[in-house]
């Protein structure tokens, strides 16, 4: 059974469509996180799961009730906000109990859910402070918390640790994970941040204008991404994309840049279907830290560029190198040293090459 069903949605904001057609399907303690740039529309999916934005067409289930028109209270979810949405009147005890103050829980059950989360979570010797004496990472816990004691059959989090600095997002998220380790509840997860959800995820739903582009594990996302959106999001730097051809000689297919003579074999490649057509323009997709220094297995492609520019960034360095009038970001060890405008021996790791159509471009 699925925890959470997602079928043909569609939202509009007027005449602006916010949301196009999303299928979804999240099975029983799967964390799914909804991966996007500002606008994609993440945040309103979130918001209809909850029951905060109603929906023109399709529907949500939940445990294969159709929840589409049931109001928020009645759904069984909890929600953990961007700005923790702690009432500041009330201590920490209160803000984590209101929830079942209002559902009519009775007192005993109300205590051992508070004792048992707030000593989980390790808040329970902040229960009589306000949330203004706490820190970021303490009213994160408590916002947690707050979600937890109700039990819900999905967690929804919205961008929980936008507000936090860099350190304490760490500590933070790993404490997310570990959570969801040891509890296994069903949690949709929103974020713009790649690593939150590469790190978090069970799966990744990637969103561009209202639309799902990938929804896979975070190793098919990184590894095969479905089309050029997905390549370009994801990776810092992002997948390199060098415009050119395929050429089919005999059994023999191969990757020519625009512009050179130069044929890069691809006869291993995973077609998605039989490749038969020649000349076919496309996108020749490498990540740089795809590209090495030194020969690591027999189909390395050997190739000699010069680099123009070095960026150090502590343990590694980003190089860019001039292919054929196109740029090629290569992302090696700091310690190693590479001359500007001289000649550098690299090698391309073929097992890793993805090709997208130059047209539509999706993964082909």
């Amino acid at each position: 059974m699925k925890t959470l069903k997602i079928e043909e949605l569609s939202k509009n904001f007027g005449s602006t469509e916010v949301l196009r057609k999303i299928n979804l399907e999240i099975d029983e303690g799967n964390f799914l996180v909804l991966l996007g740039p500002s606008g994609c529309g993440k945040s309103t999916l979130l918001n209809i799961i909850a029951g905060l934005e109603t929906i023109n067409e399709g529907n949500v289930f939940i445990d294969d009730y159709n929840v589409s028109k049931v109001e928020p209270k009645d759904r069984n979810i909890a929600m953990v906000f961007q700005s923790y949405a702690l009432y500041p009147s009330m201590n920490v005890r209160e803000n984590m109990i209101f929830g079942l103050k209002q559902a009519k829980v009775s007192k005993e059950k109300i205590e051992n859910q508070l004792e048992k989360v707030s000593k989980f979570l390790q808040v329970d010797s902040l229960l009589e402070r306000k949330p203004s004496q706490l820190s970021g990472g303490q009213r994160q816990r408590v916002a947690i918390g707050r979600a937890l004691v109700r039990e819900p059959r999905i967690f929804l989090f919205d961008e929980p640790l936008s507000n936090l600095d860099a350190k304490l997002r760490v500590e933070m998220r790993r404490e997310i994970k570990k959570l969801h380790q040891q509890l296994k509840t069903t949690v949709v997860y929103v974020t713009h941040d790649q690593t939150e959800a590469m790190s978090l995820g069970t799966n990744i739903a990637i969103m561009n204008h209202g639309v799902i582009q990938q929804n896979d594990t975070p190793e098919n996302i990184y590894n095969k991404p479905s089309n050029t959106f997905v390549a370009d999001f994801i990776g810092s730097p992002s997948m390199n994309l060098i415009k050119g051809n395929l050429k089919q000689n005999s059994e023999k297919i191969s990757f020519v840049a625009n512009g050179s003579n130069l044929e890069i074999p691809i006869n291993g490649y995973e077609f998605k279907e039989k490749y038969s057509s020649d000349n076919k323009e496309v996108f020749f997709g490498l990540r740089p830290e795809h590209i090495f220094f030194k020969k690591s297995n027999e189909s390395d492609f050997e190739i000699t560029l010069r680099a123009d520019l070095s960026e150090y960034i502590g343990h590694e360095q980003i190089m860019t190198f001039d292919f054929i009038n196109q740029e090629l970001l290569a992302k090696f060890p700091s310690t190693i040293k590479i001359e500007l405008s001289k000649d550098t021996k690299l090698y391309f790791d073929l097992t890793q090459v993805s090709l997208f159509d130059a047209t539509t471009k999706e993964r082909i």
